[in-house]
């Protein structure tokens, strides 16, 4: 399943990436080259970086090549440096589910409900909003898969 998911979360950063450059080449063609900057492509451009920050960072936890500051963890015992590794992840969990689910999820809501839309492409915020609960789940689920994987190396 974790394959999958790496898989799904691989192609999407891919295409937003890719949507991102285009989004921004045609903003620099049309503000330099045709001398009439389009409206809508710095709004885009923004909402797109929002997305690939989020899924980025959830993507990157997930592969533990985010940035950390590993200096402690190299000088404790190997029993102890698990014991850390699982505290880690556990706050990890709390924070994504708390913060970027729940509140995340709270914040869409409300856009949603209240129809607030962007000024340039009058889509409604909900939408791009989305990505914080769904960024949340993603590093939940591998917040708790690492621990999992940790836990069950330790114990054999």
């Amino acid at each position: 399943m974790r394959r999958m998911i790496d898989k799904g979360l691989e192609g999407l950063l891919v295409f937003l990436m890719a949507f991102l450059v285009v989004d921004v080449l045609w903003q620099v063609v049309s503000r330099y080259v045709l001398v009439s900057p389009s409206s809508v492509t710095d709004e885009l451009a923004g909402y797109l970086l929002i997305w690939v920050g989020l899924l980025g960072a959830a993507y990157v936890a997930g592969k533990n090549e985010h940035l950390a500051i590993d200096l402690l963890p190299r000088y404790l015992p190997p029993r102890k440096e698990r014991a850390l590794r699982l505290f880690i992840y556990l706050v990890v969990f709390l924070f994504a589910v708390s913060v970027l689910m729940v509140g995340g999820t709270w914040l869409v809501y409300t856009r949603f409900r209240l129809g607030v839309t962007s000024a340039s492409l009058e889509i409604n915020l909900g939408y791009v909003y989305l990505a914080l609960p769904l960024s949340g789940c993603l590093t939940a689920y591998y917040a708790a898969d690492n621990a999992r994987a940790l836990f069950r190396s330790s114990n054999p």
